[in-house]
Formats: structure tokens, sequence, C-alpha cells
């Protein structure tokens, strides 16, 4: 949930302590509309901003929601400073989670097109401070957050396999975890797909390998019952059907939250 402290910073951040710019008086009206085609997401923490500062919201969209260009994705009203104080703040939420949900929804529509299976997911590579916004985002476009924090899911990474071995990283790491969670272990061969799977993994990341060599790791994991295959390292979503097509159960993807590009809005007042 978004907190009025969260609120608070963001707004801080913006207004400052000697806010002359927006020293409007009266009541008015605003629209967030879109200027691109696209996904909308971050609606919520759009209107959290306006609500904080005493604004109402009249009418949202759900996040999720594919737009056009000219489509109204809030409407708000409210004393013109205050309105005008949180126009900013929300249309950079707002633009910044609608890119990453567009994005999502390009690659999950990537994937069916090879896989009505195979799931998009999101990684840690999140902006400090908005991660909750931006996983929130992902599953707007259809896609799975992934391990929201290091608590969710323990992932045995190249370093951890470095400092104590493949399979002495997963016993390690099995003996100090609840039955509940799931261990995924990162691997960069073929060959070390299956030692994974023996030593008690949950999931098998298999990092940076092209699709043919993650078509081959796959079926070296077909023998070990329950254990999922996830695919992860540079993946972009023009090669997302090419992943789709190996039979992985997850394409976990960085670039859904580190470089999508803000999706065009614009804000309007007193129409």
């Amino acid at each position: 949930m978004i907190t009025d402290a969260q609120v608070e910073r963001w707004l801080r951040e913006d207004v400052g302590h000697h806010d002359v710019t927006n020293q409007v008086p009266g009541e008015t009206t605003g629209r967030l509309v879109a200027k691109d085609s696209g996904v909308v997401a971050g609606l919520e923490a759009a209107t959290a901003v306006f609500e904080y500062l005493d604004a109402t919201v009249t009418d949202r969209l759900a996040d999720g929601t594919a737009v056009e260009p000219g489509d109204d994705l809030l409407r708000v009203e409210g004393t013109a400073r205050e309105v005008l104080r949180g126009e900013r703040v929300a249309v950079n939420l707002a633009g910044h989670a609608s890119g990453i949900a567009t994005r999502t929804r390009t690659a999950v529509d990537a994937a069916r097109a090879e896989s009505a299976a195979v799931a998009i997911a999101a990684t840690r590579k999140t902006t400090p401070g908005l991660r909750g916004l931006e996983k929130r985002a992902v599953v707007a476009g259809g896609g799975d957050t992934h391990r929201l924090d290091l608590s969710h899911m323990v992932m045995v990474k190249d370093n951890h396999v470095a400092e104590l071995g493949l399979e002495d990283a997963i016993e390690r790491f099995q003996e100090r975890t609840s039955f509940a969670t799931k261990i995924d272990v990162e691997v960069e061969t073929v060959a070390d797909a299956p030692r994974a799977a023996a030593a008690g993994a949950d999931v098998v990341l298999l990092d940076n390998m092209s699709p043919g060599d993650t078509r081959r790791a796959v079926a070296e994991l077909a023998d070990y019952e329950g254990v999922l295959a996830e695919a992860s390292g540079g993946i972009t979503v023009a090669d997302v059907p090419a992943y789709a097509a190996t039979g992985v159960d997850v394409i976990s993807m960085g670039s859904l939250t580190h470089s999508a590009p803000s999706l065009d809005l614009s804000f309007r007042t007193g129409e």
C-alpha cells in the first residue's frame, strides 16, 4: 500500500520549502491524459498524491487498461494550488509505471505467440524507493513480480557458488529456510542445470544462455519433476519469442523495470 509518508517524500522533493509557482487562487478541475498508446499503471499512486493534498479524484481507469492518445486516465477537482502542486508528481509516477506496464504487456504478447504457459517475470532491478510501484506495474501489464525482496525466495547466484560451491551452497540455504521458501539456483552451463536440480533446487535459472543452450538445459531438467526452468540474463522483448519456444517455465527480464521508457502523459486543468 502507498503510505502518506511516501507521498510526503515525493511532494517535499518537488515542492521544496517555498513554492511561488503554484500560488494560484480558486477552484479547478484537471485531467490526466494519454498522449501515446499503451497500458496504464500507477494511477493508485497518482490518486494518493492528489488525495494527500485534499483534492478529489472523481474518475479513474483501472490499472492494466489499454489506452489510446487522448484518453483520460483520471479526473481530479480541488483548489487550483493543490491540484497544480500534485500535477508533476502524479504525472511522473503514472508515466513511469505505465511505461513498465506497456513494456510488460508487449513481452507477454510476444511470449503468448509461442507458448500459452510461460510466465514473464520482473527482477529486483528496480528503482530504490519505487519497487512497489514498479512491481505493481509489471502485474498491470500481465507479468509476474518474481521475488519482491530477499526474504521472498532464496536465489543462489554466481557469487554464492564461487564462495561455497554449487551443492554446498544449496545445502547451506536449505538448512536455513522454511519448508515454504523456494530455492532458485543460477547456473551458467547446460551441465550444471541437472546438478542444481539434483541438489535440491526448486527453480533452475539458466543465466545468459542462448536459446539453443536453454532448450538443451530444459531437456536435461525433464527428469526432475516439479523443478521449474527459468531463462534470464539480458533478454530483450525481441528475444522473448525465441526463449518462449524453448519450453522454459519463466522468462525473467530486468529490462521490464530498468529500461522501460515512460508513457507520454499530459495533465490539463480548467477544461
